[in-house]
């Protein structure tokens, strides 16, 4: 009864909330697509709050743009964590496009549609991800290509993280910094491994029961780390890149899962 009575509660806020917002972020598009995106990270930090979800940031997002977030990708809820955290877009899967009302969230926080499955469609992704870097906004890639089970994190892939190579030219660097999320308790209780699926969204686990089940929930604590940036030139190796930023991530994944603090990556 409880969980169901926190569960419309949020839904509740959350579209008041974003009613009471939503003129002000049209306005701000006209004028400044980066304003807009800052009154969006007002509306998810308002989210954080109803759902009584606790953030805890550590390390620093790099302050050098042209700056491609490289993530891990365990539940839902983490487009809502990154952008209450910073003023971000993100790169989507295509099906994402299609889907009613998650699809008009998505585009609200200006985000870039991939099809992975079509090499050239993935081509002109790489240029619009380019541009909007260049043009000094922050994009998150969820770098394993899809979600896990957050009992660890995936090999990264490197297909899109070309994007920020197009991003610079000459002698220019692009950031790219590795970010781990990880979920550590619900109202307190540490998740094990066995019950991390309370809050992981994997596998073939329909949207909607479970986003159902974890506003029920609520209370939960997330751990967003920003390991130290790396760096890549035009000309640089994408592949090692990648694969570096996985191992960052996965080791502050274990790190927090064993309820250690993330080690220190510099």
């Amino acid at each position: 009864m409880i969980g169901t009575v926190r569960l419309v509660l949020t839904i509740l806020g959350a579209v008041l909330s974003l009613a009471v917002l939503l003129p002000f972020y049209l306005a701000a598009m006209i004028v400044n697509a980066h304003a807009a995106i800052r009154i969006a990270g007002i509306w998810h930090r308002f989210v954080h709050w109803i759902t009584g979800t606790r953030v805890i940031v550590t390390g620093t997002p790099s302050r050098d743009p042209p700056l491609l977030l490289l993530a891990n990708q365990t539940s839902c809820l983490e487009n809502n964590e990154h952008a209450g955290t910073l003023p971000v877009s993100f790169i989507a899967k295509q099906e994402v496009s299609t889907w009613p009302v998650f699809n008009w969230l998505a585009r609200l926080q200006r985000s870039i549609f991939v099809d992975r499955e079509r090499r050239h469609r993935t081509g002109e992704a790489s240029d619009q991800v380019a541009r909007r870097m260049a043009d000094g906004e922050i994009i998150v890639l969820f770098a394993e290509g899809t979600s896990s089970d957050g009992n660890g994190v995936l090999p990264f892939r490197s297909a899109l993280v070309g994007a920020a190579q197009r991003a610079v030219d000459g002698e220019r660097m692009a950031a790219l910094q590795p970010v781990a999320v990880a979920y550590r308790s619900i109202h307190g209780l540490p998740i094990g491994s066995q019950d991390r699926a309370r809050v992981a969204w994997y596998g073939g686990m329909d949207l909607i029961p479970h986003l159902g089940r974890v506003l029920r929930d609520g209370a939960i604590d997330v751990h967003v780390v920003f390991a130290p940036a790396l760096k890549l030139g035009r000309d640089g190796d994408r592949k090692a890149v990648a694969a570096l930023a996985g191992n960052m991530v996965s080791q502050l994944v274990l790190d927090i899962n064993r309820g250690r603090g993330p080690r220190n990556l510099e």
